[in-house]
């Protein structure tokens, strides 16, 4: 328990060492460390100055959230970081999402390796002005599941932290897990001291992903993180009409694809359609979606972003949707609701002002 490490050992939601309630809690009851923890002095963690030290030359920091898996999260957090780069901010990246590591893949630096300097960690870099860390470069396969009690999560994140040589960063973007587990808690805690901007949720419409959203805002309430705002994601499949796979249904429930025949009609008797973009709701947002929960919850809403197929590419292959005009449904909502955060926290004009 050196410098008040979570032992690995320890039960899970453990209080950690230094706590009051070390060796007492509930959490506590047959852990193999519960007399030392006990009968171990208490007082500040020195991890916490390291910490401190190094998030001093960091002035902006953005938590991405989730209530729920699979709506999109790491996607945002990672166009949200291509975005903040192009606009020549200095950004970080870092996934604490630890059994679930996407980040590597979505930025297309899989396979990449973190090395070590005089300085500490060094990021993996994309570009020059965007770094990245994740537990996902010190896999040695990537196949290989990351079974990890809560302790031993808590302590790679302080890790990450108080060791990782970021330099002079405008944004460090974090990525969490879904949920409110650990990994916030500790994140939350860690960051308390050197300020936290806020928290940035993503969601997809329906009532089963926005039930647990509502938990996201109570916790951010409760451990004092300002909801930046609330971003609605696959808010209905929209695409161009020739992107498109059309097909007819045979009494069997085959599908006979007979998409040539029908661009082949429209460029013949209506070319004027091949432009058109085609929407439909995937979702079902008769409850208001994003947009009645934030209203009731009294948090912003920052947009929706469309379910866009080219959007699932980019981040399939590691790029930016913003880098060409493949992404056309999806890349112009990224960079509305990108320069909505940008002019609601007056974060360009601050910046421009400490360059200058």
């Amino acid at each position: 328990m050196e410098n008040g490490e979570i032992p690995e050992n320890a039960n899970e939601h453990c209080p950690g060492p230094q706590s009051d309630s070390a060796g007492k809690s509930d959490s506590c009851q047959g852990c193999p460390n519960q007399q030392d923890c006990a009968t171990a002095p208490k007082g500040p963690d020195p991890d916490l100055v390291a910490i401190a030290e190094r998030m001093a030359t960091v002035k902006h920091k953005i938590l991405v959230l989730s209530g729920k898996g699979g709506v999109g999260k790491s996607t945002f957090s990672a166009q949200l970081s291509y975005a903040l780069a192009a606009m020549d901010f200095q950004v970080g990246l870092m996934d604490i999402d630890i059994c679930g590591p996407s980040i590597p893949k979505m930025l297309g630096l899989e396979g990449q390796e973190i090395h070590q300097s005089n300085l500490g960690w060094s990021p993996v870099y994309v570009e020059s002005n965007l770094g990245v860390m994740s537990i996902g470069f010190m896999l040695p396969n990537p196949d290989e599941a990351v079974i990890w009690r809560g302790p031993r999560k808590n302590g790679l994140i302080k890790q990450f932290l108080k060791d990782v040589y970021w330099g002079e960063l405008d944004f460090l973007v974090v990525d969490a897990p879904p949920g409110t587990s650990d990994e916030h808690i500790s994140i939350v805690q860690y960051l308390q001291a050197t300020g936290i901007d806020g928290a940035i949720i993503v969601t997809t419409p329906q009532q089963v992903s926005l039930i647990d959203v509502r938990k996201e805002v109570s916790f951010c309430k409760k451990v004092g993180v300002e909801v930046l705002g609330v971003v609605e994601n696959m808010s209905g499949l929209c695409q161009r009409l020739t992107d498109f796979r059309f097909a007819k249904l045979t009494e069997n429930g085959e599908q006979n694809d007979i998409t040539e025949r029908v661009l082949g009609y429209m460029r013949e008797k209506a070319p004027e359609m091949l432009d058109l973009i085609a929407c439909s709701e995937v979702f079902d947002s008769s409850g208001g979606g994003a947009t009645q929960m934030c209203q009731e919850m009294g948090v912003p809403f920052l947009g929706k972003v469309p379910l866009d197929p080219q959007l699932c590419k980019a981040a399939e292959e590691g790029r930016s949707c913003f880098a060409d005009q493949k992404c056309g449904v999806s890349a112009p909502v990224l960079k509305s609701i990108i320069e909505k955060l940008l002019v609601m926290n007056q974060w360009r004009e601050e910046l421009q002002q400490i360059g200058e």
